[in-house]
């Protein structure tokens, strides 16, 4: 068998953990906790990074952010996450999905232009499978029209758009750690803040709702109630795991892209028979090898094939638009001209941290005997 996942160990995680505990402090903003917070800074040069239990925490937060309430509107591609539209709608808002590219499976700059309106308060990118959405054509539309951009890199750690990371061009990042991720803790994220006006009031929201930051700096003799919040932190026992990871990121990437080489060149004759599609890689992204994902017209029966030999393959999103919650609080901006299709051909084969070459083979021969080629 051959699974489509494992989570990455790299072996040194337990000491750590070990190390946390030693420290009398487990819970949130302990000593592994600012280590993370501090590397996150220095390796992605951001002005602030706090720890999250999830990707879906580090969004709501934004949504909490930017004030966003009933009568708002914010942009997203309908092909992603539900917590991408979930953090909004919490709030109220009307979610605008729109199309997507169909090389790239990332949302359309245009079809983003087409969707705003006088109520539109956001847009929200994905960069999916760890590839970089055109952050330049996102950010002049933003600019020109006055909106808040968030960049749902959960993805994409590590990965740039012409030298810069992903995660520090919008007004906020936002990143996983969950066990599907290239870098995990098990469950966790962190949220990115690129304005500083914004860092204050995101300390508050995560510790929730109070200024206990500031007491433990030292700047106030006291903390107390000051705005609206919640508990968006990480214990320090899970930080701990995720700062080993965090160490060995270059050596985890590294791997990973080497599988994922190995998947593109193998596959290619595949793709020039034009039996499948392969993942484009723009020349602006460095990408992350998040995931190595094939199109095909003949998906359900090589899924069923890929099953029988032992192999786990996964489908990924269905469209949000085409769910009961995404009628409820959005609609789908604009024509769905490659949402729906493209996503309907979409398979991910196994990639994860340590996977043999051996495996990719295996994977890659009944790929070819499926498609008799």
């Amino acid at each position: 068998m051959i699974p489509f996942n494992k989570p990455c160990v790299t072996g040194n995680e337990i000491t750590a953990i070990e190390d946390a505990l030693s420290q009398n402090k487990i819970s949130g903003n302990g000593l592994y906790d600012r280590k993370c917070m501090n590397w996150l800074e220095e390796n992605l040069d951001c002005a602030k990074a706090l720890l999250t239990p999830s990707c879906t925490a580090a969004l709501e937060m934004t949504a909490l952010l930017l004030n966003i309430k009933e009568g708002d509107e914010v942009i997203m591609p309908s092909y992603t996450f539900v917590s991408t539209a979930n953090a909004y709608a919490l709030q109220g808002a009307h979610i605008r999905f729109v199309d997507i590219e169909q090389d790239t499976m990332n949302i359309s700059a245009l079809a983003i232009e087409n969707a705003i309106t006088n109520k539109t308060k956001a847009i929200v990118v994905v960069h999916y499978a760890g590839i970089a959405c055109d952050m330049d054509a996102v950010m002049e539309i933003a600019k020109d029209h006055g909106l808040y951009v968030i960049e749902d890199a959960a993805q994409a750690l590590m990965t740039t758009y012409k030298g810069r990371q992903l995660g520090t061009i919008g007004h906020f990042g936002t990143f996983s750690f969950h066990d599907t991720k290239n870098i995990t803790c098990g469950e966790g994220g962190a949220l990115i803040i690129n304005d500083r006006s914004f860092i204050e009031r995101a300390e508050i929201i995560q510790e929730k709702g109070t200024n206990r930051n500031q007491f433990v700096r030292g700047e106030v003799d006291k903390y107390t109630w000051r705005d609206i919040g919640s508990s968006y932190l990480i214990s320090d026992l899970t930080a701990a795991y995720l700062f080993v990871q965090l160490q060995h990121v270059e050596q985890i990437t590294n791997n990973r892209l080497e599988i994922w080489n190995s998947y593109a060149r193998k596959l290619r004759d595949l793709e020039i028979s034009g039996h499948i599609s392969l993942p484009r890689i723009s020349s602006e992204c460095k990408h992350n090898a998040h995931m190595f994902y094939i199109k095909t017209n003949n998906r359900e029966a090589l899924m069923d094939y890929l099953k029988e030999k032992g192999i786990t393959a996964k489908t990924h999103y269905v469209p949000l638009h085409e769910a009961y919650a995404g009628e409820k609080y959005g609609s789908f901006a604009g024509t769905d001209k490659h949402t729906t299709k493209e996503s309907g051909k979409l398979v991910r084969l196994p990639l994860y941290y340590g996977l043999k070459e051996q495996d990719v083979a295996y994977v890659v021969n009944h790929l070819y005997e499926f498609f008799k080629v």
